[in-house]
């Protein structure tokens, strides 16, 4: 049995209860030997065989516990400039303002009153504005990078990153509506929904950029490698445009 075969029948073990904390343990000592190339050869091999988006999610993140510390050397590795570098650089923002939004909520969960102008509600507006931005973000990564992952055979990870920035998307333009309304509100209301809303999308995004850093990047520099291929990415990049907050490239 190879790698991909003996990593595909792991990750279907863990959706049984029985033995289960071996099972994890079995993962973890196993997935630390496989690069993301394999793991998402794994993944794709699941989702033909029926598995669906929420529980690949869940699996994926036994494999994340492994990933924390690779990103940012990955990252030094790279030419500046380049196509996956920016958009590390742009998750590295995106992840500053959701810390912001999480402070924001719960200042606005504990006011008595509506208090339009106020610090908190000012940043809750550029909070949304910034995170609807994010939406030039996933436009290249998912009309350049993943194609060009397609291209070569890896079709799970983006797939399921596709998934997630449709579940997103409704989400976010719901929160910048929210922090644009005027007038006479029911605080009480807002309040719930802002809740709903911040708790909706602090998770899963936080979740989505871990993912896209530690598998999807990683996987996409291993699989791409020519250079003139990057350069024609970053060409395209270039042409579709990039978010009010991207770093300087």
């Amino acid at each position: 049995m190879n790698k991909v075969d003996h990593l595909v029948d792991i990750l279907k073990s863990l959706n049984s209860e029985e033995n289960r904390e071996q099972t994890i343990e079995e993962a973890k000592e196993f997935l630390s030997t496989i690069d993301a190339k394999g793991l998402s050869i794994a993944e794709q091999r699941l989702i033909d065989e029926g598995l669906g988006y929420e529980d690949m999610q869940q699996l994926c993140k036994i494999h994340l516990e492994l990933l924390a510390d690779k990103v940012e050397k990955m990252k030094k590795s790279l030419p500046a400039g380049h196509v996956v570098s920016t958009l590390i650089s742009e998750h590295e923002k995106i992840l500053s303002f959701l810390d912001e939004l999480e402070a924001v909520n719960k200042n606005i969960q504990q006011l008595p009153d509506y208090q339009p102008g106020s610090q908190d509600f000012n940043k809750l507006s550029h909070i949304a504005e910034h995170l609807v931005e994010t939406e030039l973000h996933h436009k290249r990564e998912e009309e350049i990078l993943f194609p060009e992952l397609n291209k070569r055979g890896v079709y799970g990870p983006p797939a399921i990153m596709r998934e997630e920035h449709n579940q997103m998307r409704p989400k976010k333009h719901e929160l910048k509506a929210l922090a644009e309304k005027t007038g006479e509100i029911d605080f009480e209301e807002f309040k719930k929904t802002l809740d709903r809303l911040v708790k909706f999308l602090i998770p899963i995004l936080r979740d989505h950029i871990f993912k896209e850093n530690n598998i999807l990047y990683p996987t996409a520099v291993e699989v791409i490698e020519d250079e003139k291929v990057w350069d024609k990415l970053k060409q395209a990049c270039d042409e579709i445009g990039y978010c009010c907050f991207t770093p300087s490239r």
